[in-house]
């Protein structure tokens, strides 16, 4: 099992920039899809990115392409939302979630139903 705390949710304005970090625990990331969600009130929960901690390419949902990314820190066991260009229409409650355990596995893709350990979210309110 793995434990995930995402941290770096705050208000910011229009145009800013804003990185959310989950903290994983438990077990190595290197395991599991691991995926960003967010979910705006009356909206469904929706993907933004997903991939493999194993190593893959990253897939992105159209309408963060090219304005947030996902990296990670293997030594911290920590994976990374860069945000960029944020608009008010990404307010919502971020969420990191994970899929697995698996050996391998050859795509990862943000859907919240299939994934199985979820942090509690961290807010993030733009402005303009």
């Amino acid at each position: 099992q793995v434990q995930l705390v995402e941290s770096g949710g705050d208000s910011v304005q229009a145009g800013e920039s804003l990185r959310l970090s989950c903290a994983v625990s438990g077990n190595t990331h290197r395991d599991y899809c691991m995926g960003w969600f967010r979910q705006a009130p009356g909206k469904e929960r929706e993907g933004i990115a997903a991939f493999y901690g194993g190593g893959g390419r990253t897939n992105y949902a159209d309408s963060v392409k090219g304005r947030f990314t996902i990296s990670q820190d293997n030594a911290k066991n920590t994976v990374y939302l860069q945000m960029n260009s944020l608009k008010p229409e990404d307010t919502a409650m971020y969420y990191c979630a994970a899929l697995g355990p698996f050996r391998y596995i050859a795509n990862c893709v943000a859907v919240p139903r299939q994934y199985n350990y979820w942090g509690q979210g961290t807010q993030v309110t733009v402005s303009s």
